[in-house]
């Protein structure tokens, strides 16, 4: 792999291509002239790689540059490449590759937010992550940045929409709205009942969590930090970081923490998939599922609690493997709910295959096709719905799924229906999974202790799949005992961008199923939009508005 690429990338991009290195079995790192970026990634592309993510990061204490990664899957031969590049940070530009891989447009958009990067020809080059109001100049992810830096608001301040077509109306989603269980933003047009597009803005509260784990906590502290990115998915979170470490320090542990990994990582799968099933249930008004399916949740949620002493947050996860052991007792107690589970599920299951109601609310709805779904980089089950045959647990094999036998659903309707499958079956795999850990659970330590300091200044990268899709985590290593950078892109990032598409020509009595069709993890928000119908203008509402609104309305009573 490496040599073909080094071939490939010598005849067309000769003397700009700095460095190719394989750093383990299937990590490449690719180093480029800045004007060479996206030829490179072109090449990358064309010899298979599916777009993950951008990583920047601020090296200027060290060289003055700013740099950025591109990374890639090659999803049938087991392989990551990472395209690397740097630019003075006084001249930090270089072409963007969003026109030719428009999953990339956020990566991008984010490191103009927080490094002061500029990527030309950006097809959409709005701010994404910082607030409205945010001070010009003031670069959070730089490391000159303090990470508690609270800078002075300023007022009458808002997002600009994008343009709404012609003859259609802008309807405001959110940030609070009845449909949507996390406050997140849209801005739809609407042409009578047909969406013609729409607008999103996010990241009003931005947790800095990157920052925080990068200056005030040490390596084996940010899992448990990472735990709290997703309320659902925090053994994805802190594993796929803990492998990242490991990766970089060469660091190697017991076989059977890797198992115990892999049952609470499938735990967290069977959870996330009946809550979800839940709440599609409840958007398109069947509560009958979404009581069912959260009846049979509650025995995971009581086993979670057996098994780490928290519903959620289990804390199960280190640099070096797992922090408690399965004993006999606790697996039979774990065999025991699931196959509980899996009975009561396939009762649902039938309920809903034969339901013509359901069919009629979610077949044919949010249809995208395979190929665009591949262009916005759609990873997990809503690209598994569109078929699109990527999983991560089995083309990047990590903690103990290479010794697993599972199945990969793919589906090709394209729609919500085939999402709504789609899950079902992967609980049952799921289920499956758990049964084959519990058979071949290995004897042996759960811990290996780190004799020696992690290395400083090297780069890793790992995926895990989450229910929702694959969450990619980056480290570099650091000097301090904890990470130089840490980027993470969980999944929501990439699904959530290819949503306008799922919505246009839809009906807008569909967007709450089709916008909960991708499981969407958004950030809390403080902040209100409130959007003039007739002229379309929008503006962010102060604070004392919100209180003097609250108690004016308490007054009322």
């Amino acid at each position: 792999m490496r040599k073909e690429l080094e071939a490939q990338l010598a005849a067309q991009l000769r003397d700009e291509v700095v460095c190719v290195e394989k750093t383990d079995q299937r990590t490449i790192f690719i180093d480029v002239k800045r004007e060479a970026i996206r030829r490179a990634v072109r090449i990358v592309t064309e010899a298979g790689g599916r777009y993950m993510c951008g990583v920047g990061y601020d090296n200027i204490a060290r060289d003055g540059t700013l740099g950025m990664v591109h990374t890639f899957s090659m999803d049938h031969n087991d392989h990551f490449i990472c395209v690397r590049t740097k630019a003075p940070a006084i001249d930090p530009v270089m072409e963007s590759i969003t026109p030719d891989l428009p999953s990339a447009g956020w990566s991008e958009r984010e490191f103009m937010d927080m490094l002061g990067m500029q990527f030309t020809n950006h097809p959409k080059p709005k701010r994404l992550v910082l607030s409205d109001d945010w001070p010009a100049g003031i670069y959070p992810l730089r490391k000159e940045v303090p990470y508690d830096l609270v800078p002075p608001g300023a007022e009458d301040v808002a997002y600009q929409l994008d343009e709404a077509p012609p003859g259609t109306k802008i309807v405001p989603i959110g940030p609070f709205h009845p449909s949507l269980h996390e406050p997140e933003h849209f801005a739809v047009y609407v042409d009578g009942e047909t969406i013609k597009g729409c607008d999103y803005r996010g990241f009003m509260t931005h947790r800095g969590i990157e920052k925080l784990c990068q200056t005030q906590v040490s390596y084996n502290e940010v899992p448990f930090i990472a735990e709290r990115i997703c309320g659902i998915c925090g053994s994805v979170h802190a594993t796929a970081f803990s492998q990242a470490v490991e990766s970089a320090g060469g660091i190697k542990i017991p076989r059977r923490a890797e198992y115990i990994r892999t049952l609470m990582l499938e735990i967290e799968r069977i959870h996330s998939h009946l809550l979800w099933l839940g709440v599609a249930g409840h958007l398109i008004g069947f509560d009958t599922v979404f009581m069912q399916a959260w009846r049979v949740r509650e025995q995971l949620m009581w086993l979670c609690e057996r098994l780490t002493g928290n519903r959620k947050t289990y804390g199960m996860v280190l640099i070096g493997g797992v922090r408690r052991d399965i004993t006999p007792e606790i697996a039979e107690d774990i065999r025991r709910v699931v196959t509980n589970i899996e009975k009561e599920l396939r009762v649902i299951h039938r309920a809903i295959e034969k339901d013509s109601s359901i069919h009629k609310r979610t077949k044919g709805v949010g249809t995208i096709t395979k190929e665009d779904a591949i262009a916005w980089g759609l990873i997990g089950p809503v690209a598994r719905a569109r078929g699109v045959d990527i999983d991560a647990r089995r083309d990047h094999p990590y903690a103990a799924y290479n010794d697993m036998k599972f199945d990969v659903p793919v589906l090709t309707d394209c729609d919500v229906w085939s999402t709504l499958v789609v899950r079902v079956l992967e609980t049952y795999e799921a289920i499956r999974i758990i049964h084959q850990v519990l058979d071949k659970l290995p004897a042996g330590p759960i811990f290996v202790e780190l004799k020696d300091k992690i290395p400083a200044l090297r780069h890793a990268i790992t995926t895990v799949e989450a229910p929702r899709g694959e969450s990619t985590h980056y480290v570099i290593t650091g000097e301090d005992n904890r990470p130089d950078r840490w980027r993470v892109r969980a999944p929501t990032y990439t699904n959530l961008q290819a949503v306008p598409l799922m919505l246009l020509n839809e009906q807008f009595g569909d967007f709450p199923i089709i916008m909960g069709s991708i499981d969407p993890c958004f950030s809390c928000t403080d902040r209100v939009a409130v959007i003039d119908m007739a002229s379309g203008k929008a503006r962010s509402m102060t604070k004392r508005e919100l209180d003097f609104m609250s108690r004016e309305q308490l007054q009322r009573g």
